[in-house]
């Protein structure tokens, strides 16, 4: 490749330049390289996309997946970072509405396994985009309801669109993939996600911190471009056919014990830091909007520079090993959250958490590999229901624990994580029907239904 002597190439004229606009133009090229090499690789497939004829952009499920992945930052994003401080600042939020807020946040996670019954009315793909628009809708009239119920309400609407879409979104990317190719399509995800997501930061940050918006016009923002991408996407692209018909009730297996458990645990784990990470910054180290802003803005950096070489890893080195790695690194990372009391440092927490979560995509390859194809619907809602099993119930009691010892919440979130790495050791090398455990294999490969359990 020529990136990399070019680079050096451009780095040497940069430092023995004497004029100032030549040094300028240099370093324009030295940054155009870095961009060439590492921003735009993880795009591939995507940065083409205004390039294509239009009857190619309409057959490529991939970029329909890509494309409405990068639609669900623009509200979710708004929603996440603007959250902490206009709860603080507008609803008079404490400790203990934050935690009620979360857990009602969380009710249509663990309504996900109703997904199933809507295939009965609706195609998956038209499930997305109609959640898609009601994440957009709940997004954009947050700013009007700044009050306990009021928030409350707008969440639960802008909760139920996001739990919907990635529920499906989840399901047709394993649908519509390879075994082999999953791996790095799942990073692709994350890291077009991720992009948006710098926008959105970027946005936010010049709205507050240079522009003094207010909230309403921000959250307007988001949802409404959300819903115009749903709309551009429901018009472009066909109906793609489905390569298995998938189940239309609700499956269980016991073979898909591990996975259950996993899921479980990562549920709970992540929702403790997902709502008291933030919170933290906002009430101990007083971080304002725009510093927060900035925050995610690092994390989606890192997650568009490495989310699908990350993928690609896990394909190489398979999901035992990433799994482990990921468990071992998040325990160490609550923990020293508990007791933290620098803001610098805690900033960096936050960060290397949000970087270890790109491992997670070692989960969902798993479960592909072991699961029946005609149950990846089904089991993608049960697996969403389990997810949030622990993440309704927990944030409303650890808000209440978070006013007697914030460090008791991350002390329990590191509990979790070591659970969760006992479980990964169970986790076969080469994962596949038959072959879901190391230790402790359970229930055949016939297809068992809920109310044979």
């Amino acid at each position: 490749m020529e990136s990399s002597p070019r680079l050096a190439r451009d780095w040497i004229l940069l430092t023995v330049a004497s004029k100032r606009h030549t040094r300028l133009r240099t370093l324009l090229a030295l940054l155009t390289s870095i961009l060439a090499r590492c921003i735009i690789q993880p795009f591939d497939g995507l940065t083409n996309l205004f390039l294509m004829p239009l009857q190619h952009v309409r057959n490529r499920p991939d970029l329909l997946l890509l494309l409405s992945a990068a639609a669900v930052p623009l509200s979710f994003a708004t929603w996440q970072a603007l959250l902490n401080n206009f709860a603080v600042e507008r609803a008079a939020f404490g400790g203990a509405e934050m935690g009620i807020l979360q857990s009602l946040r969380e009710i249509p996670g663990l309504m996900a396994f109703a997904v199933v019954f809507l295939l009965f009315l609706f195609r998956e793909q038209t499930i997305g985009y109609l959640s898609l628009i009601l994440l957009g809708a709940g997004t954009l009239i947050t700013g009007w309801f700044p009050s306990v119920l009021g928030l409350y309400l707008t969440t639960v609407l802008m909760s139920i669109g996001f739990h919907y879409f990635e529920t499906v979104h989840s399901s047709l990317c394993l649908q519509w993939s390879d075994k082999d190719r999953t791996p790095e399509l799942l990073g692709r995800v994350i890291a077009v996600g991720s992009f948006t997501s710098i926008v959105v930061f970027g946005f936010i940050w010049l709205t507050f911190k240079i522009l003094k918006m207010d909230f309403i016009p921000v959250y307007a923002a988001g949802g409404g471009i959300t819903i115009l991408i749903a709309g551009l996407c429901w018009w472009t692209f066909p109906k793609f056919p489905v390569k298995v018909r998938q189940n239309r009730r609700m499956v269980l297996r016991r073979r898909y014990w591990l996975y259950y458990a996993l899921t479980f645990l990562s549920g709970a784990r992540r929702q403790i830091f997902v709502v008291f990470a933030g919170f933290l910054m906002v009430e101990k180290f007083g971080f304002s909007v725009a510093s927060i802003a900035v925050l995610f803005l690092i994390n989606a950096v890192l997650n568009m520079l490495f989310a699908a070489r990350i993928g690609r890893i896990i394909g190489n080195i398979g999901e035992r090993r990433a799994l482990i790695f990921e468990y071992v690194g998040l325990a160490l990372v609550f923990t020293a959250y508990a007791f933290v009391n620098n803001a610098g440092l805690a900033a960096g927490l936050f960060i290397l958490d949000h970087f270890l979560f790109a491992l997670a995509i070692a989960m969902r390859t798993y479960f592909q590999k072991i699961a029946d194809p005609a149950d990846i619907a089904a089991t993608a809602g049960v697996g969403f229901t389990i997810n949030h099993i622990a993440a309704v119930v927990l944030p409303a009691i650890l808000g209440f624990v978070w006013l007697v010892s914030p460090a008791a919440v991350f002390l329990v979130g590191a509990g979790l994580a070591v659970l969760s790495l006992g479980l990964s050791f169970n986790v076969p090398s080469d994962p596949g029907p038959g072959n879901e455990v190391v230790r402790g294999r359970w229930g055949s490969l016939t297809r068992i239904r809920v109310s044979q359990q």
